[in-house]
């Protein structure tokens, strides 16, 4: 990834690096206050009935966060992930090598479990690494942000978008990804070039060991049994049933799980449809979208990234797929568009937000909008080449 190109200002520290972001609840809640004052603009502009309000937002995807997110915490309060950190920074001796180990797991797994739940893995433990050693914490989310938004990309069922598109295209699982593979090539190697220029081969240095909270391993069971449970409840469309499960278990046995979700992250997301989809929904962006000579090639690729900009990767897809014949220009488009802006893809605000990184905002696009530029030209280039 490109970045400062001046290796001194790229080791310097970050102001959101490192280990005082565990007080702070992180990333701020700046951006669910924009979206609600774009919710409270469109109210006044678009009037709707207060069902049609209900309706813009995705509850399976805002549900799955949800279970998701109260698993995560079951996992991350039975002592696990702290035990887990000790055993990987014993093994792992600078930066730089822990950078791209979390990395290429988050990318690897990206392409098999989704870019969401991959992150619930990676991003808690990544956050419990740095209460243990003076590590540059929000480096190494952003990179983990920018990995998974690249290697999901690679199959039919890493993201959202691929999801769709796959079922639009008619390709096979494994013609799908032969389509995507040269884009992903580049986005993984820009993203190994980040981990390069961004983390130093510097020794990592622990911090003082706080007394362990000792592993609990019902705690800990049951987290596994409900994560594989919710996973195959969301494959089978069984939300609520699924939702009641995780909550219920939890509010009986684990309380204190409950009152660790972040409620203010699952209404960032509604408020996301609600504003997103109204925004595309304007009749002054339909027309536009009609008039741009963007049907195939070069210009529905730029088109595909300019437009998950602004509402996101995933209902970028989907509005474009009306006016855009070249699928893999615009399968590529909206997966490179995931970097760059933080609502490019809801990933990146999820790694945010699970990292609890006070600026996190400001740092994310420090390093995700050079990383956009050099990325979105590298394939472009491909692509014309």
């Amino acid at each position: 990834m490109s970045r400062d190109s001046v290796s001194a200002t790229l080791h310097a520290p970050l102001p959101g690096d490192a280990h005082a972001t565990e007080e702070n609840g992180g990333g701020g809640n700046g951006l669910l206050w924009v979206l609600v004052a774009v919710a409270v603009l469109f109210a006044f502009l678009r009037p709707r009935a207060p069902m049609d309000w209900l309706r813009l937002v995705d509850w399976q995807t805002v549900g799955a966060l949800a279970g998701l997110l109260t698993i995560t915490q079951g996992v991350e309060k039975s002592g696990m992930l702290q035990a887990t950190a000790q055993r990987l920074l014993a093994r792992t001796h600078n930066q730089r090598s822990l950078a791209m180990l979390l990395t290429a797991s988050a990318a690897f797994l990206s392409a098999l479990v989704t870019n969401d739940v991959s992150l619930f893995l990676l991003v808690p433990l990544t956050r419990v690494l740095a209460t243990q050693a003076h590590l540059p914490l929000a480096r190494l989310v952003v990179l983990q942000a920018l990995a998974v938004n690249a290697g999901s990309a690679l199959t039919p069922i890493g993201n959202p978008q691929n999801l769709y598109l796959w079922h639009r295209s008619g390709e096979g699982f494994v013609a799908f990804m032969g389509m995507m593979a040269p884009t992903v090539a580049v986005m993984l190697f820009w993203v190994f070039v980040a981990v390069w220029l961004l983390v130093p081969r510097t020794p990592i240095e622990l911090k003082p060991q706080a007394e362990a909270a000792p592993v609990q391993p019902r705690m800990l069971a049951l987290s596994g049994l409900l994560f594989i449970g919710f996973v195959i409840a969301l494959d089978r469309h069984w939300l609520l049933a699924g939702l009641g499960v995780v909550f219920g278990v939890f509010l009986v046995s684990y309380p204190r799980v409950l009152r660790g979700i972040d409620w203010a992250l699952l209404a960032i997301i509604a408020l996301m449809f609600v504003d997103l989809r109204q925004l595309a929904q304007l009749p002054a962006v339909v027309s536009l979208l009609g008039h741009w000579p963007i049907t195939e090639g070069w210009r529905a690729y730029l088109a595909a990234i300019v437009t998950s900009q602004f509402i996101s990767n995933v209902p970028a897809a989907i509005l474009l797929d009306g006016h855009v014949r070249d699928l893999p220009a615009l399968a590529a488009g909206v997966s490179v568009g995931g970097f760059g802006c933080v609502l490019g893809s809801l990933a990146n605000l999820i790694a945010l937000r699970l990292a609890k990184l006070p600026r996190g905002l400001s740092e994310f696009h420090r390093i995700s909008i050079p990383f956009l530029v050099v990325c979105a030209a590298s394939a472009l280039l491909l692509r014309l080449g």
